[in-house]
């Protein structure tokens, strides 16, 4: 049985680690972290998944952006852990994570990915959207969590700083 949690400080060295094994110690060179950059995540969102014996079994993190002046979340990274993959981990903190997304007032979430793996939660390809080079555009995907979240929004991607 999976539990999820709010991430602690006391989680943040293991998801790092987390993180670093799902995608290689150079993954703050990907574009999307040009928005995370001196950015603190909404650590509301921000979740665990530990087995029974607490071990870490995967971690999800948004941060906040705007696309032109309309707030936004970035949805990432998302990691399971080797052991625990194809057990649903990924699935149960997307799910929960959109769900209190949505709980707390957020109304649109955005991605780069994989479109036939998050086409399952409802993410659709945006156009339109400008974010840090070297992004490839057919990547960029989008989620309304209310209708019409998207609908006349483009432009640059940026990070915003939340009081």
């Amino acid at each position: 049985m999976l539990r999820i949690y709010p991430e602690t400080p006391d989680d943040t060295p293991e998801v790092e680690y987390l993180f670093d094994l799902a995608f290689a110690p150079g993954r703050q060179a990907l574009s999307s972290y040009r928005l995370r950059d001196g950015v603190p995540p909404v650590a509301e969102l921000c979740l665990v998944a530990r087995g029974e014996e607490g071990a870490l079994a995967g971690a999800i993190r948004y941060w906040p952006v705007l696309i032109g002046a309309a707030q936004a979340l970035l949805l990432g990274p998302v990691a399971v852990h080797p052991t625990r993959q194809g057990e649903g981990v990924g699935r149960l903190l997307i799910r929960e994570s959109l769900e209190r997304a949505e709980a707390l007032g957020w109304t649109r979430v955005l991605l780069v990915g994989d479109a036939p793996y998050y086409k399952r939660f409802g993410f659709e390809q945006l156009r339109g959207l400008k974010l840090p080079p070297p992004t490839n555009p057919e990547r960029i995907l989008g989620k309304e969590l209310i209708a019409g979240a998207f609908d006349n929004i483009s432009g640059d991607v940026s990070a915003l700083k939340l009081d």
